[in-house]
């Protein structure tokens, strides 16, 4: 679902809770950050509390992977889970290891958006959409996606269903206005109607169904969307029937929402970071942003709390059309070397630039995969990128220490280390050119080159870097 309220507001605090409100009319945001206001020091004391906890611990598949995402109805030229299954070697060959398919149930008719409805409208969670294929199609793709020890997820829309979903023959499974005379959908959805989470038999309905789609299918986890409006309870409860099914799954929080990586999620979206890095790329603020809302957020989180980063979705304005084609290369290179888990999406790998999010969220715009041709840069630059990150547990696991630049308005350096091995990471996050020092040890530093960056001397500290270039050092061993 689309998220645009929340991303723009740089305060961690107001944006978790206005993210948890979802709001998106002017005069209700307004009415929202006044309340939150009032309210923001028991937040910063709940929050700093949880800080405290150890955040749950994530397979060692999760915790060094690569994630990417697949919108089964643009992906292919089939447009169908069996198109999917077709690419998996390509896949395997950029060398991601957790495929998340977008909802793959059938699409809510009434009061659906655009010609095609939306994905997260589900009309019924127990089938396929007929247009994506069969449930032989689905255990195919994953016992193909299993043989090249790539793991899939399944995206669940537990907060809501659509208007003509299976389940509206239970009234009682839905949220009602205060009348309790009329279903209501959440906020401003029209498409979508809300869950009312209040109800047992629905926790009971909603449980068996993700216990169900990881039994009949194998799946290694699920992508949860709009998780922080479901309660939390229900997704620790879950977590637990789901663990007796199968240990050690995955699961995807759509949401920044620190009590959730406590023990029901592993992973949630790195919203903060990537609101700060548009306000950087697209609104003028200083490169040393992004550190500021990582420590923010460190302090907020249980420790160790993964987040999976991305400057690219089906819920965003494409990164190409935020940043340009230098600016996006440069987006991915700060994913893939922070902390965390990166994440590409449905042709990011080719340069795609079809748009995403409403409304093409409600049509079918195919990837052009042919964009590979014409701009090379992005195939070769993820070539190399993904490898090296896998290759190396400082870039995957390793401690995020940040570095003091002579030019913190534009770039950010930073360290990634682990035992045995360091890496410095100097980004340019401007199109201005920087010829600067960064305050980091004089010793034997050794370029990896990448497609993205042109190799030159090096006298760390000194550095030198082009506009919208990203350059990774490696400390050279005595």
């Amino acid at each position: 679902m689309a998220f645009p309220v929340e991303k723009r507001l740089l305060d961690p605090i107001l944006l978790y809770a206005v993210g948890a409100m979802k709001l998106r009319s002017a005069c209700a945001l307004l009415l929202s950050v006044l309340l939150l206001v009032q309210s923001r020091s028991f937040a910063q004391q709940a929050d700093t509390a949880l800080a405290a906890q150890p955040a749950r611990q994530s397979p060692a598949w999760l915790t060094s992977g690569v994630i990417y995402e697949i919108f089964p109805r643009t992906f292919s030229t089939e447009g169908n889970l069996q198109g999917v299954t077709r690419r998996l070697d390509d896949l395997k060959n950029l060398g991601v290891n957790i495929l998340w398919l977008m909802p793959i149930h059938p699409d809510g008719q009434i009061k659906k958006k655009g010609s095609l409805g939306s994905p997260y409208a589900v009309r019924d969670y127990y089938a396929i959409d007929p247009a994506y294929g069969t449930k032989d199609d689905l255990r195919r793709l994953v016992e193909g996606a299993h043989a090249r020890q790539m793991k899939v997820i399944l995206d669940i829309v537990a907060n809501h269903t659509a208007w003509d979903s299976v389940l509206i023959t239970h009234p009682e499974f839905y949220k009602h206005d205060q009348s309790g005379g009329h279903i209501v959908s959440p906020y401003d959805w029209t498409d979508v109607a809300a869950l009312d989470y209040s109800n047992p038999a629905l926790r009971r309905y909603m449980t068996a169904m993700l216990v169900y789609w990881i039994k009949e299918f194998d799946l290694d986890g699920f992508r949860c969307d709009v998780a922080f409006e479901v309660p939390t309870d229900f997704w620790e409860n879950a977590r637990r029937e789901l663990e007796c099914v199968k240990p050690g799954i995955m699961m995807l929080a759509e949401a920044s929402k620190p009590e959730l990586l406590r023990s029901a999620f592993d992973i949630d979206y790195s919203w903060p970071l990537l609101s700060a890095l548009n306000d950087v790329m697209t609104r003028g603020a200083p490169a040393s942003t992004l550190r500021t809302t990582i420590d923010q957020q460190q302090a907020l989180f249980p420790k160790g709390a993964l987040h999976m980063r991305m400057s690219d979705d089906h819920d965003e304005e494409r990164a190409i059309a935020r940043y340009g084609l230098p600016g996006a290369l440069a987006a991915s290179a700060l994913m893939f070397t922070l902390d965390g888990v990166p994440m590409l999406y449905n042709g990011m790998e080719a340069g795609d630039s079809t748009e995403s999010g409403a409304p093409a969220l409600f049509e079918s715009l195919k990837v052009l995969w042919q964009m590979a041709e014409r701009r090379p840069q992005f195939p070769k630059f993820y070539a190399a990128m993904i490898p090296l990150r896998r290759q190396h547990p400082a870039l995957q696991n390793g401690q995020l220490l940040w570095v003091h630049n002579s030019n913190e308005q534009h770039v950010v350096t930073y360290i990634r280390r682990s035992a045995g091995e360091e890496f410095l990471v100097a980004g340019n996050l401007s199109n201005t050119p920087f010829h600067g020092t960064a305050e980091v040890e004089a010793r034997a530093w050794e370029e990896i080159p990448l497609p993205s960056s042109q190799p030159r001397e090096a006298a760390i500290p000194a550095l030198t870097l082009d506009a919208f270039e990203f350059r990774i050092f490696q400390a050279h061993r005595p």
